[in-house]
């Protein structure tokens, strides 16, 4: 479970494992609110002449946040002011966080967002920035940001919440003591005699010989 964190934190980490954190930055003020996305997406074939269907399910798509983040320069809150840089070099190392990229990773960083119980593995999608306040000589001093963060895990740990045996999908399998091909097709696809296509997916010369520990590919199988 995640504990309870009372100001959001955005960790950032060079890659997906998020193993260690290369920074991290917490927010001056907590958001008011946060809005989730989830998108289920269905097949949109359909028979010729037909009036209707049942929708197939094809995927769901990774869970989207959107948040709205206050930076604040004046020393209003929290006693926080910059004469000098406004609120410019708190957007920079913010943008710095999400964004830079590290060594021959061209992409953006991968981020881990944690707030109350929230934990959220994701990677910034979009980022909206609006200034709300100026001094004299135009220095902003306070600015508001939209950003969207869209999830984001490796794939070990992606397989291993899924653990999905559905035939339209693609599964890695590790053989293990006593395992056949025939056995382990049947028990992805219901069906022992689709073993063939796994054996010609895998390369496999004699599907007999199985040894414990290798990895096979079961891919989709239309019935």
């Amino acid at each position: 479970m995640t504990p309870n964190v009372s100001k959001l934190k955005i960790y950032s980490y060079a890659d997906a494992n998020r193993k260690t954190a290369d920074d991290h930055m917490e927010v001056l003020v907590n958001p008011e609110s946060y809005s989730q996305k989830i998108t289920v997406k269905f097949s949109e074939k359909q028979a010729p002449g037909t009036t209707g269907k049942l929708p197939k399910f094809s995927k769901i798509e990774p869970q989207k946040l959107d948040f709205e983040l206050l930076f604040d320069a004046t020393g209003v809150i929290n006693g926080v002011k910059d004469e000098k840089n406004g609120v410019e070099s708190e957007l920079e190392r913010f943008k710095k966080l999400i964004l830079e990229y590290k060594g021959d990773k061209h992409r953006p960083r991968f981020l881990s967002i944690y707030w109350g119980t929230l934990k959220f593995d994701c990677c910034l999608e979009n980022l909206d920035i609006t200034y709300k306040l100026f001094r004299s000589d135009g220095l902003p001093l306070r600015a508001l940001v939209k950003a969207g963060f869209i999830g984001s895990i490796d794939d070990t740990k992606r397989v291993a919440q899924e653990d999905a045996s559905s035939p339209d999908l693609t599964h890695v399998r590790t053989v293990t003591a006593g395992d056949t091909l025939p056995l382990m097709a049947f028990r992805i696809y219901g069906d022992p005699k689709y073993y063939i296509e796994v054996a010609r997916a895998n390369g496999l010369d004699d599907f007999r010989n199985l040894t414990t520990g290798m990895q096979l590919i079961f891919p989709p199988i239309t019935k």
